[in-house]
């Protein structure tokens, strides 16, 4: 059992915060209230709960914080969910499992989506930038504080060579860092460049066909996605995390939550000009993609977990969260560059060349997604075939192939 950021504790009933923590979070409705995420049960209800007129007025109560950064599960048919046998951190405790919604607060007979993502105005550049570069500060620091503390518990970095695994890295430097990939993919060069930039120890996990066959079904049945697209995501992560926990790895430190959060994403840069989006401006398609947040944390966080690692992540802080929601656009993204404050908040902490690196998605940077696609075309599942790699995912799970 080890100690969260503001003083709570991880354990088998509430992840992530104390209950008093959200208990308070519950009656005032503050849908950031210090924490990198939290899930779980209140066993009974703490007084301030009672008096926020929250489900039930009492009893036990499920929660799940407003990103959904901590999975919950409850069995889809039971009678009363908050009951120990009705939940579960981990989908394959239950028979049917059926997600928390992010920003739940669940009784026996109510469920009360109680917090929703803050939408504040946008702060004029400089003080938001100013706001930005404290927030990252704050939640490094206490990354580094973390390690320090947790000497039983040892920390690893996902480490692609981009800058948001490159700022995360800087908080430990004595921490090693993984990256997964194919022969000569994109991520493996990068995490190589930056590494050597930085002085960092880094440990280059070599992917094989062999890797993907085993990988796939033990990703579909810890996270219960079996689309190609979910898989080429959390596969490569879930071998990376599987080579730390090998090595003796037990907490391993990732940058999820920057490209949403700080404008990352393509889409984002002329959104009125892009059918993936339905916003015209940069910071509605910003609030867009953080809306996705939830379910791809819940895939990450499952894939990462069934490798054997506990999944940190300092860049979904509550700190960063609402400094990077009241950034104006040309902060965000521009025609020129994507993640502007966050490469800016970089500045001195990491060399030009690593904050100023362009990053691909892990499925393409790691060359897992094309080489799913050939072991589909060389499994007779040609690309003229309607969702030809679906196809070939659904025979490896049957062990057809």
């Amino acid at each position: 059992m080890t100690a969260d950021r503001e003083g709570g504790r991880v354990d088998g009933r509430l992840r992530g915060a104390s209950p008093e923590l959200v208990a308070e979070a519950i009656r005032d409705r503050d849908p950031l209230p210090g924490t990198r995420g939290f899930a779980g049960v209140l066993s009974s209800s703490p007084p301030s709960v009672v008096e926020s007129g929250g489900p039930d007025g009492g009893g036990r109560v499920l929660v799940r914080d407003v990103l959904g950064r901590q999975p919950l599960f409850v069995e889809a048919d039971a009678a009363d969910p908050t009951c120990p046998e009705s939940w579960s951190f981990d989908r394959a405790d239950l028979r049917h499992p059926a997600p928390i919604p992010a920003g739940s607060v669940v009784s026996a007979t109510e469920r009360d989506l109680r917090w929703s993502l803050p939408t504040p105005a946008a702060s004029d550049p400089e003080p938001a930038q100013a706001a930005v570069d404290a927030a990252i500060e704050g939640t490094l620091a206490d990354l580094a504080a973390e390690d320090a503390a947790l000497s039983t518990d040892r920390l690893a970095v996902a480490f692609s060579g981009g800058v948001d695994s490159a700022l995360v890295a800087s908080a430990v430097p004595d921490a090693p860092c993984y990256v997964a990939g194919f022969e000569g993919c994109h991520d493996v060069a990068a995490a190589r460049a930056a590494a050597t930039a930085m002085g960092l120890d880094l440990r280059v996990v070599k992917l094989s066909h062999d890797d993907l066959r085993r990988a796939i079904p033990e990703v579909a049945s810890a996270t219960g996605r079996e689309n190609p697209m979910d898989l080429n995501i959390a596969v490569p992560l879930y071998l990376t995390a599987e080579a730390a926990a090998a090595d003796g790895i037990d907490r391993l430190a990732v940058g999820q939550g920057a490209d949403e959060l700080f404008g990352g994403y393509s889409k984002v840069v002329e959104p009125a000009d892009d059918d993936r989006v339905e916003a015209d401006t940069v910071r509605g398609a910003r609030t867009e993609t953080v809306r996705t947040l939830p379910e791809q944390l819940e895939r990450d966080v499952l894939a990462l977990r069934a490798a054997g690692v506990e999944p940190v992540a300092p860049l979904l802080d509550d700190r960063v969260v609402d400094a990077a929601l009241r950034l104006p656009g040309e902060l965000l993204a521009t025609a020129e560059d994507r993640k502007v404050a966050l490469r800016r908040a970089a500045t001195g902490r990491l060399p030009e060349a690593v904050y100023t690196a362009d990053k691909k998605a892990v499925q393409y940077g790691t060359y897992v997604s094309r080489e799913i696609d050939r072991l589909a075309r060389r499994n007779g599942f040609k690309r003229r075939m309607e969702n030809h790699v679906g196809q070939y995912v659904a025979s490896l799970l049957e062990g057809d192939v």
